[in-house]
């Protein structure tokens, strides 16, 4: 049985008070809170099988070796990869596009091409891109939003041409909760022989995703967005593609054989898995994705949606409020304004009455400009998260706006 009070056991920090009160947190899309099973694996790892994994003959160095590989196997699982080959580990969504940028720029992309991203895109998926435009003399496009904040497919697809050689876009917004019609978007891209690159940061915790049915070449996801620590992350990329494309860092497992006249490199997925990886983060991110599948993937999207619904239709009682981001498709994400009120005098008095929310531009800069506006607060839900709790934060809101009005 899918029981929200039994899961909120699984997560020791809920139950800390925060200035003398219990803690609402509705900060899941910065990162999550991470289960007592997560928590029980990283002591397991480093207490009874922490060896550096791969070149070692001794007992910990392959224990830990069979527990790094088999992680990546429950990886490829999770979003249906073909083989586990294909399932990089990085530090995070942000290396993971750092990654395909540089790679696969320096081997696809020369003066005069285009990259095509979105105006909800994180900074995380902008800048690397801003680099090697800047580094190859590339032109950038963006693509604008309707009023919804929902892209516009028809922009989307008068932007591609002959000179476009990659389209790198969000699958879910971090600020907006748009799910973007990404399968959509790959067949049209693909129909001009162009390249996509998929940020599922926002995704990954609350959509089953299928990297074989979208068609993805690549998708890139951190593990403390789903419940698992950081600094561990995934790029899953096309077996051709990842063939086809340069090592991004050198050093440690990812050569063949090195000499002064040469260096050969590794098979897949060592060739761009440089220095020592975090073989306890790939073990708890396993651990973390098991957690999730035992819970029923279905059953933690039917109850964020359940949030989503309450909490959208309660904050309507607010006077002056507007929410941003108002996609018929979403997941669970609010971001709004009240009245004139400036976000971060929000967030801050909620913190004082317990509650976690964010406040600014979300590293989303160029929606916000686009929009017209500094910063939202945002409110953002998980798993163990209550309808209890969104009337808790409902009322300190209506406090909040009291005073500051």
């Amino acid at each position: 049985m899918f029981s929200v009070d039994e899961i909120r056991k699984d997560f020791a920090i809920l139950s800390q008070k925060v200035y003398g009160k219990p803690l609402v947190y509705f900060d899941n899309a910065a990162t999550t809170q991470k289960p007592n099973i997560v928590l029980a694996k990283i002591q397991t790892a480093y207490t009874t099988q922490n060896g550096n994994i791969h070149r070692g003959v001794h007992f910990l160095s392959q224990k830990a070796t069979e527990e790094h590989e088999a992680a990546r196997s429950v990886v490829a699982q999770y979003i249906n990869a073909s083989k586990s080959s294909e399932v990089i580990f990085t530090r995070g969504t942000t290396e993971a596009i750092n990654l395909v940028a540089t790679s696969f720029g320096e081997r696809f992309c020369s003066a005069g091409d285009e990259i095509v991203l979105s105006t909800m895109e994180h900074h995380s998926n902008i800048v690397p891109w801003q680099l090697l435009a800047e580094r190859k003399s590339l032109k950038l496009k963006v693509i604008k939003l309707t009023s919804c904040g929902e892209i516009d497919l028809e922009h989307y697809e008068s932007l591609l041409s002959e000179r476009t050689k990659i389209v790198a876009v969000a699958h879910v917004s971090n600020v907006l909760g748009t799910i973007n019609p990404i399968k959509q978007m790959v067949q049209i891209a693909h129909q001009k022989g162009i390249k996509v690159l998929i940020d599922g940061a926002q995704a990954i915790p609350h959509l089953a995703v299928d990297v074989q049915s979208l068609d993805a070449d690549f998708y890139a996801f951190s593990g403390h967005k789903i419940y698992a620590p950081t600094g561990i992350g995934v790029l899953y990329g096309k077996e051709d593609l990842l063939n086809a494309l340069p090592p991004y860092q050198g050093g440690g497992e990812m050569i063949d054989r090195v000499s002064f006249s040469g260096t050969t490199y590794n098979e897949l997925p060592y060739k761009f898995e440089a220095g020592t990886p975090d073989y306890v983060g790939s073990t708890a991110l396993a651990t973390a994705l098991g957690y999730l599948t035992n819970l029923g993937l279905e059953n933690v999207r039917r109850h964020e949606q359940t949030l989503l619904a309450y909490a959208t239709e309660r904050l309507k009682e607010i006077r002056g409020m507007k929410i941003i981001g108002t996609s018929e498709c979403k997941s669970g994400v609010i971001s709004f304004l009240v009245g004139d009120i400036h976000p971060y005098d929000v967030g801050m008095l909620l913190d004082k009455l317990g509650i976690a929310v964010r406040t600014g531009h979300h590293c989303a800069q160029p929606l916000m400009d686009s929009l017209g506006i500094v910063g939202t607060v945002r409110v953002s839900f998980a798993v163990y998260n209550t309808t209890a709790e969104i009337d808790v934060f409902i009322d300190a809101l209506k406090r909040v706006v009291e005073m500051l009005s």
